[in-house]
């Protein structure tokens, strides 16, 4: 029995592996690092809503069709957010990151894997409740083209702004929240001014490169859907995207404690997972 198991295994396995290069070479998106666990769990939820019995036979319809590739692409992409998410982090940003912000002439502010933007909008607000939105210039990426339009335009239901509020106000935040947006139908629209420093484009950290040097570069709860090689060519990827003393800010999950650029840094906050670079 134990044997058969085995065997069956190993057989998904070579067949995850066949699904993920068939992807890579004929697309030119590459998951062939991501955590086992979640592409598993990914795979067999895209089968049973295609009725599929194989990941063979997923990736055969994949491969001839680009509608259901776009569904797994979906499927791949991490859309878990929230406004002000772990408030004590945005609370540890504003009293800990912010001093060494105002003495920047400008700040370029990385937030890598935005999604819907909710957490882009987070720290736009924080921003400009803290005098700094105006000389700064936020660089929000995904690799998902379809949530970055979502985030541009800055709607989000309405009946999750209770949840917001309460983050905001656990994040420190010093006016009414409601201020930042007007209700239509059933979604809160964010104001257009909180968007005005930001810059949406597609990025995929599995297979592109730094574009810039950055102040801050915000990437939470996003590695712990990598493997450890794909997280430690991440961590240098952003590490060589970060200027000299420049802040990285990391999820509650995360953290460089056993990265190999560790020395590299100095912790900020290790709760929050705020870091400095120094060297």
């Amino acid at each position: 029995m134990n044997n058969k198991i085995e065997a069956e295994k190993e057989l998904e396995t070579i067949e995850i592996n066949l699904l993920l290069e068939g992807i890579y070479r004929y697309y030119g998106y590459d998951f062939r690092n991501y955590a086992g666990p979640f592409l598993n769990r990914r795979i067999w939820n895209r089968m049973r809503a295609e009725n599929i019995a194989t990941i063979s036979s997923l990736q055969e319809r994949v491969l001839h069709d680009p509608t259901a590739m776009k569904k797994l692409f979906r499927d791949f992409s991490i859309n878990v957010t929230e406004m002000f998410r772990d408030p004590g982090f945005f609370l540890a940003f504003r009293t800990k990151v912010v001093p060494y912000l105002r003495e920047q002439p400008s700040i370029r502010l990385w937030h890598v894997g935005c999604s819907t933007g909710e957490e882009v909008y987070s720290m736009a607000i924080l921003l400009h409740e803290e005098g700094l939105y105006e000389k700064t210039r936020i660089y929000a990426t995904d690799m998902n083209e379809e949530v970055l339009k979502e985030a541009e335009n800055g709607e989000f239901p309405l009946h999750r702004m209770q949840l917001y509020t309460r983050n905001y106000l656990a994040a420190g935040g010093t006016t009414a929240f409601s201020e930042y947006y007007s209700a239509k139908d059933n979604h809160a629209v964010f104001h257009p001014f909180l968007t005005k420093n930001v810059v949406f484009a597609q990025h995929n950290l599995a297979t592109d490169r730094s574009f810039n040097e950055f102040h801050v570069i915000i990437c939470r709860n996003v590695l712990i859907y990598f493997d450890k090689i794909l997280q430690n060519r991440v961590y240098h990827l952003l590490h060589n995207s970060l200027s000299p003393s420049g802040i990285l800010g990391l999820g509650s999950k995360e953290g460089i404690k056993f990265a190999n650029i560790v020395n590299s840094y100095e912790e900020v906050d290790p709760i929050e997972k705020l870091y400095r670079k120094i060297k």
